[in-house]
């Protein structure tokens, strides 16, 4: 690991800061000023966590900030200032400091904030060289796997596929994949979605018209089975198509035939077509409403792609992937997510699926206060407790209104129960926490350990403080704990807000 890099001209905050790392055994370089970091940084060297002053003489921690941004964009940088400076801790969040540490500080929580700031950065290592060799999909999950491998058998296949799905699960982009891999891959690849065009429009978008042919056809246009001739059409929403075009469809499925709107020339196409629906074909073939024998010219191969909440797993990649890609479009630097955010984000059902999920991670990048995004800043709906179905674990359940966002609760330990044969008892925590615990680590819920170990500490010190009214040094007492210890982990578990 790198060192930590302290910069403050002040030799006993240096002292103290680099023995109390020196315990956790974390390597430090301390500096006394500004100039000396930009000229290690000149020279190759690089932190694993910049902590700095923000006053300084021969420099500010602001400008510092600034400086290491350019060079390492995804450096955390705790920024230390005083509790009233609120304008220096104002810039040092916009200039994308990690965090920023009032002085005078306690420095266990110093030491605390370091430690979570050096677990960032080594994920974000990870995360870059993941993001270096981003796939043109996402997807760990078992039905995902099942649908990237019926991609590569069908890679030298032209063969006409049909994707269900739910809308937004990613079915343009399974057709996208399925061209690219294909002979075709050459060719144009042209997609419409005929749910979104009138239907007085969609015979022409689709086969083109010539000159004259209704009201304001000024000029010949081609269609786009004429345009996607050699490559790959995909027709989004096949579902919802008019019933008297599904037999036009079919025509040019059959025979690769058809005619513009007011032609008279047959024109040949050679196509392949993709075709996907959020609909239950098989459904609207009985209610009369989709043509039997399209419905089998297009369902020669079908793959399914599911729903983004039977693949809870892929939540955290997607998250990061599309924080980066709306960074990368807003032109700022892209958020990190804390764990506490991403087990939120996999308890939301996602009724809009991956493109859900996209539009939350732009919103995050836009109106997330921090560089780094707390379960508490996500957005109001994925915080309700309604937005969560009955089947996800507990473990990943909403937390309760008397305690943050990020520390649902725990049943109660039994130290702090009624005894079991009592006629208030909460039950057997113990099977409790069996059962929460199996069901996450079967689900894949990210940092286990770290997610039940904080919900049990908010819970024991939650029910500390209730029954001392609030009185910490007493809650401490009874818990069996230092007073600072207690306000460490009151801090640390946002049970102070």
């Amino acid at each position: 690991m790198k060192p930590i890099w302290i910069v403050d001209d002040d030799q006993s905050i240096r002292f103290v800061l680099e023995r109390a790392l020196a315990r956790e055994e974390y390597p430090v370089r301390s500096f006394a000023n500004p100039r000396d970091v930009v000229a290690a940084l000149d020279s190759g060297d690089e932190p694993q966590v910049l902590v700095s002053d923000i006053r300084m003489p021969g420099g500010s921690g602001i400008d510092l900030l600034g400086a290491v941004k350019e060079r390492y964009p995804g450096l955390p940088v705790i920024i230390m200032t005083a509790y009233s400076d609120l304008d220096s801790a104002v810039s040092a969040f916009q200039g994308g400091a990690f965090e920023y540490l009032p002085k005078p500080f306690d420095v266990p929580k110093a030491v605390e904030l370091i430690r979570r700031a050096v677990d960032e950065s080594l994920r974000e290592e990870v995360g870059d060289a993941a993001q270096a060799q981003m796939p043109e999909m996402l997807g760990q999950a078992p039905a995902m796997q099942d649908v990237f491998r019926a991609i590569g058998r069908l890679s030298q296949s032209l063969v006409t596929v049909l994707i269900t799905g739910e809308s937004g699960s990613g079915k343009e982009l399974v057709a996208r994949a399925l061209h690219k891999h294909s002979p075709r891959a050459s060719g144009p690849f042209v997609a419409i979605n005929t749910a979104a065009i009138p239907k007085d429009l969609l015979e022409s978008e689709l086969f083109g018209h010539e000159r004259g042919a209704f009201t304001g056809a000024q000029t010949m246009r081609r269609g786009r089975f004429e345009q996607a001739d050699g490559g790959t059409l995909f027709l989004d929403e096949i579902g919802d198509m008019p019933f008297d075009l599904q037999t036009r469809l079919l025509r040019v499925l059959s025979d690769g035939q058809f005619y513009r709107v007011g032609g008279h020339n047959p024109l040949k196409s050679n196509v392949r077509v993709i075709a996907a629906t959020h609909q239950n074909l098989e459904e609207r073939v009985k209610q009369g409403a989709f043509r039997e024998d399209l419905f089998h010219r297009l369902n020669v191969i079908r793959l399914r792609l599911p729903a983004l909440r039977e693949r809870r797993e892929d939540i955290p990649a997607l998250a990061r992937y599309f924080l980066q890609k709306s960074a990368k479009e807003l032109g700022v630097e892209a958020k990190r997510i804390t764990d506490a955010a991403l087990t939120r984000l996999m308890a939301f059902d996602y009724p809009g699926n991956v493109r859900q999920l996209e539009n939350v991670c732009h919103w995050l990048t836009v109106m997330a206060p921090a560089q780094v995004i707390e379960a508490k800043d996500l957005p109001p709906e994925l915080l309700a407790e309604r937005s969560v179905s009955a089947d996800v674990p507990p473990a990943m359940a909403p937390a309760a209104p008397s305690l943050d966002a990020m520390t649902p609760p725990l049943p109660v330990p039994a130290t702090a129960m009624p005894p079991a044969n009592s006629a208030h008892s909460g039950g057997h925590w113990l099977l409790d926490l069996e059962r929460e615990s199996r069901e996450m680590l079967e689900a894949g819920v990210p940092e286990v350990w770290d997610s039940l170990t904080r919900r049990f500490e908010a819970q024991l010190i939650h029910t500390a403080l209730q029954i001392t009214r609030g009185r910490r040094i007493e809650a401490a007492q009874k818990l069996g704990i230092g007073r600072n210890t207690i306000t460490r982990k009151i801090q640390e578990l946002g049970l102070d807000d």
